[in-house]
């Protein structure tokens, strides 16, 4: 892996998207196990009753149904049809819709959500500029942003390579930063044998941007 790969957050952006059988066994491995990195989106959000929650990239929906049980409105985004049709088969609450879209594209009107969250996902991102204006665009003042990547090894192999390296997340914090998010911080997390890394960030509100309610 060349220099250059090891800083980029999105190294999987040409990867294929999931469809067909492939897709549909990969949405049920995804169904499970992945509750611990619900718990910690949920906690380093700090998530709370009556929050307005996207999760970019929700896949089938474990994270998002997290958010619901803790009393949060959420909407999944997912550009995988097969994704979301596991979703909305294993999703019962009244609090949640899914849609598909990128997080270049997502199908929401500004300031709406207060938190946005995106598991195991931005590596996949196509244009991070891009993504990265769309969160800005969709969050409100104050609102919060979490992404959350498997902790990978530099120099990894196959799957090894599906996640971060802690140079990765550096860039993808440094990027935040430069798109007009302010506080954003780099952790590693650790839960029995799984590593994961968390990039943090807040939008700034108001008073701090000179910006108005009308801007």
């Amino acid at each position: 892996m060349s220099t250059q790969q090891k800083v980029v957050p999105n190294h999987h952006a040409n990867y294929p998207g999931f469809a067909g059988i492939t897709g549909l066994l990969a949405a049920a491995s995804m169904a499970v196990g992945r509750e611990g990195d619900a718990r910690l989106a949920a906690r380093l959000s700090r998530l709370h009753r009556g929050d307005m929650v996207v999760d970019v990239g929700c896949g089938p929906g474990t994270a998002v149904r997290r958010a619901a049980r803790l009393g949060a409105a959420v909407i999944g985004v997912d550009p995988a049809p097969v994704m979301l049709r596991v979703a909305r088969i294993l999703t019962r609450s009244p609090e949640v819709r899914y849609a598909m879209g990128t997080a270049e594209t997502l199908p929401l009107p500004d300031r709406s959500v207060s938190v946005l969250w995106t598991i195991a996902s931005v590596h996949h991102w196509a244009d991070l500029d891009a993504a990265l204006d769309e969160a800005r665009r969709v969050l409100s003042p104050a609102g919060r942003l979490v992404a959350i990547e498997r902790h990978a090894r530099p120099g990894g192999l196959g799957h090894g390579t599906h996640g971060w390296t802690d140079e990765q997340a550096m860039a993808f914090a440094d990027l935040c930063q430069e798109h007009g998010f302010i506080d954003a911080e780099v952790d590693r997390h650790q839960s029995g044998h799984r590593k994961t890394l968390s990039v943090t960030a807040n939008c700034p509100t108001p008073y701090l941007t000179g910006e108005t309610a009308s801007d």
